[in-house]
């Protein structure tokens, strides 16, 4: 008899102990969400259960739904099951979600975001836009792998976003707008709480100002931001001066689009961990690519898994066979579970298309 604590059901993550899903595609009865992007918070599920700080975005996401908000840390049981949400760092109210039943702890972590170095430099470069991932001990970790390949290990995003200023600031004093794509949540709030908006005026897309307001109601500090409608409104001459200087961040659907052709001259970058890779920003076809991810880096990915104490490891979405390859060499029970974790088609305004197109191919065994 399985008495596994999480199973794969058609609906997604199952735990059938307290007969609850975790992050489940199709609608289910009971949710446990991890966070609020759209491949794990979906519409139509009867209740769901999140991190109260999440509440906002997972409101403007979704719409008036029946949610039930944990601190972080704080415990409830569901049919026997223990249940408590802890930092994943990934974004605004992400969590793990850790499972306690007759004596067994099951960790389901849905996305995180630690640097991979073992020293003190890692630890110092959080997202100051969420929580910072926290390592819970448990039986069983059931982890992702969106960049479970060696080549990926981030540099400190404040270097990068440096970058980004400097990048801005050339195209401020050449009178042209700097268009940056970044996904929607979480990526465009990274950013922005990251860059010098001395620099000129901030602007962003339709589908990232609401969700600017969902941090800042969360006691996220923000520059100030405005939706491009706004500036459409202003008189010619003065709409043309301000977008000149302006930085404007959109997520990356907005590439191509007839509105991003309403921006005049301007220059283009995509902020996102797929351009550690060269051919990256090139089949994009923008003019830089800045390496900035919420996701654990491959060293990263290590060093959380380690941390959990585990020896047991469900790997979920992303490079699945090599990570299981590389923990199965080190003597632990490794497995995947195939799910529909980043998978483009919910993504929508966050562009999981472009992810999709953008990503390596598997290396051979």
């Amino acid at each position: 008899m399985n008495d596994d604590l999480v199973v794969l059901r058609p609906e997604g993550l199952y735990c059938p102990a307290g007969r609850f899903h975790i992050d489940p595609w199709r609608p289910v009865p009971r949710a446990v969400i991890t966070h609020a992007h759209a491949d794990h918070a979906r519409p139509g599920h009867d209740a769901y259960l999140a991190t109260a700080v999440s509440a906002g975005v997972l409101r403007a996401r979704l719409g008036d739904i029946t949610l039930q908000g944990l601190a972080y840390g704080e415990a409830v049981e569901i049919d026997g099951v223990r249940i408590s949400l802890h930092p994943a760092g990934h974004v605004l109210g992400s969590a793990q979600v850790r499972l306690e039943h007759r004596g067994q702890v099951w960790v389901a972590s849905g996305d995180y975001y630690l640097r991979g170095e073992d020293d003190a430099d890692a630890d110092a470069d959080p997202n100051p836009t969420c929580a910072p991932f926290e390592p819970v001990r448990c039986h069983c970790f059931i982890t992702e792998s969106t960049f479970g390949l060696p080549i990926y290990r981030w540099r400190p995003a404040a270097e990068v976003l440096r970058e980004v200023d400097a990048w801005w600031r050339a195209n401020a004093e050449a009178g042209r707008a700097s268009l940056l794509l970044a996904y929607s949540f979480g990526k465009a709030q990274r950013v922005l709480a990251g860059v010098d908006a001395s620099i000129g005026p901030v602007f962003v897309h339709g589908a990232v100002q609401p969700l600017n307001d969902a941090y800042r109601a969360a006691g996220v500090a923000l520059p100030e931001t405005r939706a491009l409608p706004e500036l459409r409104e202003r008189r010619a001459g003065r709409a043309a001066t301000e977008l000149g200087r302006a930085l404007v961040v959109a997520p990356p659907s907005a590439l191509g689009s007839a509105w991003a052709r309403t921006l005049g001259g301007f220059s283009d970058g995509f902020a996102s961990g797929w351009m550690q890779l060269r051919g990256a920003r090139r089949r994009q076809g923008v003019d830089r690519g800045f390496v900035l991810s919420d996701h654990a880096d491959w060293p990263g990915l290590q060093r959380a898994i380690a941390a959990t104490g585990a020896e047991r490891v469900i790997v979920t979405h992303g490079y699945e066979a090599v990570m299981v390859r590389w923990l199965a060499g080190r003597g632990l029970r490794a497995e995947s579970l195939r799910t529909e974790y980043g998978d483009d088609r919910v993504e929508g305004d966050d562009a999981g298309a472009a992810d999709a197109a953008l990503r390596p191919p598997v290396p051979a065994a």
